[in-house]
C-alpha cells in the first residue's frame, strides 16, 4: 500500500479517485443482452452462457442429483461455519420482524402499519472469481424470514457447467426454491423478464459486476432492486489501540472482491501503520485470492 503522511487538502482528490468505466460502450452491450433474453428466453441465456461464462448448457435448473452432489463436496469444517453464519444471521434478522400497533385516530377509524412480504425473489450470487456464499446466506436468509413464497436464485456455473459446490449447500440451508446456472446480465433478464425455466420475480438483489449493476439499473421499473453497487471501498481508522490482525483481515476482505475495490487505512502513528502494512503482506501471501487482492492493496493507501 503507499504511504502518505499528513496528506494535504490539495492531495485528497487525488488520492480517493475512484475508476472510470465506459459507460457508453458497457450500457449499449447490456440493453442489446437483455432485450436477446426477454425476445428467446432460455435460448438466449444458453446462448450467452457459452459466450460469456464458456459453457454449454443441456438446461439451465439445478438438479437434486448435484445437489447431492455438492452437498457431498463440502467439507465438514465448512458446513459448520456455513450453519453457525446462517443461525447468527437469521436470529439478527428475526429480530427486526415488525408488528404495526393498531391506532384509533378519530371515532371508528383504526390505522395501522403492516409489513408484507415479497412474493417472488431472485437472489444473484457471483460465482467467477469469487463465489460468494456467504452472500446466499444474507440475503436468502432474510426472505426466508420475511416470508417470502419463492426464492430463485441465480449463479454462473464454471466451464464442467457445475455450480460451486458452497453456494448449493448454503442455497439449501437457507431455504432458497429453485437455484439456476446463469449468470451476468442474461441472469439479471431472466429474473426481470421470465423465461421457459427462470421464474419473473418482483425484486433481484444481490451484488455484481459493472455489467450486473447496469442490467440491474436498466429493469428497474419493470422489477424492483436492492440498489445499484459500484466497486468496493472500505476505509479503516485505526488508532494505537486497534488490533493489527483484524485491521488486514478487514482490509483484504475487501481487497479480494475486485481488482477495483479502494482500501484506506487511517493511523495516528507511523509504527502502528508499518505494523498493519506486515500483517497485511503476511495475510495477503495466505489468500486464495491473493492476484486480485494484490492490485487493490497496492492501489490503496
Amino acid at each position: 500500500m503507499k504511504k502518505i503522511q499528513y496528506p494535504q487538502p490539495n492531495e485528497w482528490a487525488q488520492i480517493l479517485k475512484r475508476p472510470v468505466l465506459d459507460m457508453e460502450t458497457l450500457r449499449g452491450t447490456v440493453n442489446e443482452v437483455l432485450m436477446c433474453v426477454k425476445a428467446e428466453g432460455d435460448k438466449a441465456v444458453l446462448k450467452y452462457e457459452e459466450r460469456f461464462d464458456k459453457v454449454k448448457l443441456e438446461s439451465l435448473a439445478v438438479t437434486e442429483a448435484e445437489m447431492k452432489e455438492a452437498e457431498d463436496k463440502v467439507p465438514v469444517q465448512l458446513k459448520d461455519a456455513i450453519l453457525l453464519a446462517q443461525k447468527n444471521i437469521h436470529k439478527f434478522h428475526s429480530a427486526q420482524k415488525f408488528v404495526g400497533n393498531k391506532v384509533e385516530t378519530v371515532s371508528g377509524v383504526t390505522c395501522w402499519q403492516k409489513a408484507v412480504a415479497i412474493e417472488k425473489v431472485g437472489l444473484y450470487i457471483p460465482g467467477g472469481t469469487a463465489p460468494l456464499f456467504s452472500t446466499v446466506l444474507m440475503l436468502a436468509t432474510p426472505a426466508q424470514i420475511a416470508g417470502c413464497k419463492e426464492i430463485v436464485l441465480c449463479t454462473p456455473p464454471n466451464k464442467e457447467g457445475k455450480v460451486n459446490p458452497a453456494i448449493l449447500y448454503a442455497a439449501q440451508v437457507a431455504g432458497v426454491s429453485k437455484i439456476f446456472k446463469a449468470g451476468g446480465v442474461q441472469a439479471i433478464g431472466a429474473m426481470a423478464y421470465g423465461t421457459e425455466s427462470i421464474p419473473k420475480v418482483d425484486k433481484i438483489v444481490g451484488p455484481g459486476n459493472a455489467y450486473v449493476a447496469t442490467a440491474k439499473k436498466q429493469v428497474f421499473g419493470q422489477v424492483d432492486i436492492d440498489m445499484i453497487a459500484g466497486p468496493s471501498e472500505i476505509l479503516i481508522v485505526a488508532d494505537n489501540s486497534a488490533n493489527p490482525v483484524y485491521v488486514a483481515s478487514d482490509v483484504l476482505g475487501q481487497a479480494e472482491h475486485d481488482k477495483k475495490a479502494g482500501v484506506f487505512v487511517v493511523c495516528m502513528d507511523e509504527n502502528f501503520a508499518k505494523t498493519v502494512q506486515n500483517e497485511i503482506e503476511k495475510q495477503l501471501a495466505l489468500l486464495e485470492r491473493r492476484d486480485i487482492a494484490r492490485v487493490s492493496v497496492d492501489n490503496g493507501y
